[in-house]
C-alpha cells in the first residue's frame, strides 16, 4: 500500500487530496490540526505518533523529527541496503509528501506582531520533511502548493507521474523553503539600520508578462512579499499588462502620492508625467491633468488617487490610453471604460511604500531608502528681496510636490494646481527650463506669472535667466549650489521671488 504524509498548515483542499487518494488505496499519515480535520472528514488516517513510536511533544513543535519519517523519505529505492535498513527497523517507505508550512510571512506583516508570536510561527519539522521529498523525489511526489493537488492526483490517478513532473514538484519545493528562510532572515537581521550589513531578496513570480522592454525580451513580474503595491494589483479588464505597463502603473503611483487626500490625476509617459493636476473630482483632475501636454497624452497611462467615477470615464473617452490605474472604479465607469476591449484597469489599493529602493547593475544591486515626499516646510526659506504672494505660494507647493515625480534635471511648471509645463531627461538643467517653457507655450498656456519647480539646485544662473524670459514670477528649489548667490542674484534681478528647500528631490 503506498503511504502519504499530509501535514498542512494552509489545509485549503487537503480534506479532498486525502480523500481521493485513501479511495485509491493509499494510506494517509497525518499529524496534529490536519489529522483532526482529516478524520472529521471521514478520511482514515493513521497518527504520525503511531509509525514513530513516539507522542507529539513540546506543543507540537516536535512531531516529525524522526528516522521513522525521514528515514521512510529518504530511502533509496534502487539500493537495497536502504531498502534492508528500512526492513530492519520496521519502517515502510513514505510515496508522497503534502506539507505547506507555518504562516511566518503572514504572522509578520500583522502589525504590531509580539517578536515571540513571530518566532513561534518558525517551522521547522515542515521544511525538513519537504527537504528530504525534494531530494529523493525520483522517488517520492512532494507537494507545498494546494494549487496543485487536482494536478497530482489527476496523475497519481493515471499513473503517469513522471520524472519531469516529480523534477517540477521538487523545485517548487526548495523554491518554497528557500523563500521561507529569507523570510526569518530578513526578519531576524532587521536591526533597525536602514541599510542592514546582508540583505536577503524572496522574489515569488506573480505572473508571465507578455513581454519585456521589447517584444524579443521575456519577462516576468516578481513580488517581494510585502505588502501592497503592484503585489496587490487587481486586473478588471483589457489586455494582459506588459512589463513597459507596469513600470508606467508605479511611476503613477509614486507621482500620486506625494499629494495624500487631495484629489489628484497623473498621465504618464516613458515613467515620466506629462500632466499633473489637482481638482474636486476625478472628472475635473484628468481634464486639467490632459491639459498640460495633450499631444504627449496619446498612449498614456492614467493614474488617480481616488475612485474613479463614470464623469471620470466619459472624459476619458476620446483619448487613446493605455492603462487606467486607480484605488477603485465605480460600477459604471467600470462598464464605460470596459467597452474599450484593449484598455487595462486595474485597481491598487494605497499603501505605504517599501522602505528600500533597488536597482539593478552588473553583479550586484545599488540600495538606497526609497525617496518620500516631505511636506513639512521646517526647512523652507526664501532668499530674494521679494517674496513670494499667497497665490504664487499655493503653486510652489504644488509645483515641489509635483516635481518629485519628474525624472533626471526635472523643471515642473505650475499654475493654479496644475502642471502647465514639464521638462525631463535632460543632460542639463536650463535644457529642461527651456524644454518646459516650449512645452507649455506648445499646449497654449501663458507662462507669465506661473511658478516653477526645481528637483535640485540649480548650478548656474541660465536655468532662472530662461525661466525669466518666459514671465515666471516664482521658483522654488532645493538650494546647495557653490553658485547660489549668483543664482538667487538673478532672481532678484528678474523680480522672481525664490524660495530653497534645503531637501533636493533628484530621480536618476
Amino acid at each position: 500500500m503506498p503511504r502519504a504524509l499530509i501535514s498542512v498548515s494552509d489545509k485549503r483542499g487537503a480534506v479532498e487530496f486525502a480523500a481521493g487518494l485513501a479511495a485509491l488505496g493509499w494510506e494517509i499519515v497525518s499529524t496534529g490540526g490536519t489529522a483532526q480535520a482529516l478524520g472529521l472528514a471521514g478520511v482514515p488516517v493513521t497518527p504520525v505518533e503511531a509509525i514513530t513510536g513516539f507522542p507529539e511533544v513540546m506543543d507540537g513543535r516536535v512531531k516529525t523529527l524522526h528516522p521513522a519519517v525521514h528515514g521512510a523519505i529518504l530511502a533509496r529505492r534502487r539500493v537495497p541496503e536502504d531498502m534492508q535498513t528500512l526492513a530492519a527497523h520496521g519502517f515502510e517507505p513514505i510515496d508522497l509528501v503534502a506539507v505547506n508550512l507555518y504562516p511566518f510571512r503572514e504572522t509578520i506583516a500583522r502589525p504590531g506582531v509580539a517578536p515571540a508570536d513571530a518566532l513561534e510561527q518558525i517551522d521547522i519539522g515542515g521544511p525538513a520533511v519537504l527537504r528530504s521529498a525534494a531530494k529523493n523525489h525520483d522517488a517520492v511526489i512532494v507537494v507545498v502548493d494546494p494549487g496543485d493537488y487536482r494536478r497530482v492526483f489527476g496523475a497519481v490517478k493515471s499513473g503517469a507521474v513522471d520524472a519531469r513532473l516529480r523534477r517540477e514538484l521538487a523545485a517548487k519545493a526548495f523554491t518554497h523553503t528557500a523563500a521561507y528562510d529569507g523570510a526569518i532572515a530578513a526578519y531576524l537581521g532587521a536591526s533597525g539600520e536602514p541599510l542592514p550589513p546582508a540583505l536577503v531578496l524572496v522574489l515569488d513570480r506573480q505572473q508571465s508578462l507578455r513581454y519585456g522592454e521589447n517584444p524579443h525580451q521575456r519577462a516576468a513580474f516578481y513580488a517581494t512579499g510585502e505588502l501592497g503595491g503592484l503585489a496587490s494589483l487587481r486586473q478588471l479588464g483589457g489586455k494582459a499588462l506588459s512589463f513597459n505597463n507596469l513600470l508606467d502603473v508605479d511611476a503613477a503611483l509614486t507621482v500620486l502620492g506625494a499629494f495624500g487626500r487631495q484629489v489628484a490625476c497623473a498621465l504618464i509617459k516613458h515613467t515620466t508625467p506629462c500632466g499633473i493636476a489637482l481638482a474636486a473630482d476625478a472628472a475635473e483632475a484628468y481634464l486639467r491633468a490632459l491639459a498640460t501636454d495633450p499631444a504627449s497624452a496619446f498612449g498614456a497611462v492614467v493614474g488617480f488617487n481616488t475612485a474613479v467615477s463614470a464623469e471620470a470615464a466619459q472624459a476619458m473617452a476620446d483619448l487613446f490610453i493605455e492603462v487606467v490605474v486607480a484605488p477603485r472604479f465605480d460600477v459604471e465607469a467600470a462598464r464605460i471604460l470596459g467597452q474599450r476591449k484593449n484598455l487595462r484597469l486595474v485597481e491598487v489599493p494605497p499603501s505605504d511604500e517599501a522602505s528600500l529602493d533597488f536597482k539593478r547593475v552588473r553583479s550586484g544591486f545599488l540600495v538606497q531608502e526609497r525617496l518620500r515626499f516631505d511636506p513639512g516646510e521646517a526647512t523652507w526659506r526664501v532668499v530674494t528681496r521679494r517674496a513670494p504672494s499667497d497665490a504664487e505660494l499655493a503653486d510652489l507647493r504644488f509645483a515641489w510636490a509635483a516635481v518629485m515625480g519628474v525624472k533626471s534635471n526635472a523643471i515642473l511648471i505650475a499654475r493654479d494646481r496644475r502642471a502647465i509645463g514639464i521638462g525631463a531627461g535632460q543632460m542639463s538643467r536650463v535644457d529642461s527650463s527651456m524644454l518646459a517653457v516650449r512645452k507649455a507655450k506648445a499646449a497654449g498656456h501663458d507662462t507669465v506669472g506661473a511658478a516653477l519647480a526645481s528637483d535640485a539646485f540649480f548650478p548656474f544662473r541660465d536655468g532662472v535667466d530662461a525661466a525669466a524670459s518666459a514671465g515666471i514670477r516664482a521658483v522654488i528649489q532645493p538650494g546647495g549650489s557653490v553658485r547660489d548667490a549668483e543664482v538667487v542674484g538673478a532672481a532678484d534681478e528678474h523680480g522672481i521671488a525664490m524660495v530653497l528647500t534645503g531637501v533636493r528631490q533628484f530621480r536618476h
